[in-house]
């Protein structure tokens, strides 16, 4: 099975990057937390990039 990735857009990844920083802070500084567990917050932030690898113009 062979997929056609083309790169994100920089709106995509900076939403990819600014939830991965959010995740991080979460496990850093335990008074910063969000609605879901830091893990979550993390595979939400692949996800988005992922999507944006595999979709063109995503």
């Amino acid at each position: 099975m062979k997929f056609k990735l083309s790169a994100p857009k920089n709106i995509t990844f900076l939403i990819a990057v600014i939830v991965a920083v959010a995740a991080l802070l979460m496990v850093v500084l335990p008074s910063f937390s969000l609605l879901f567990a830091p893990v979550w917050w993390a595979l939400i932030a692949f996800a988005v990039l992922a999507i944006g690898n595999l979709f063109k113009g995503a």
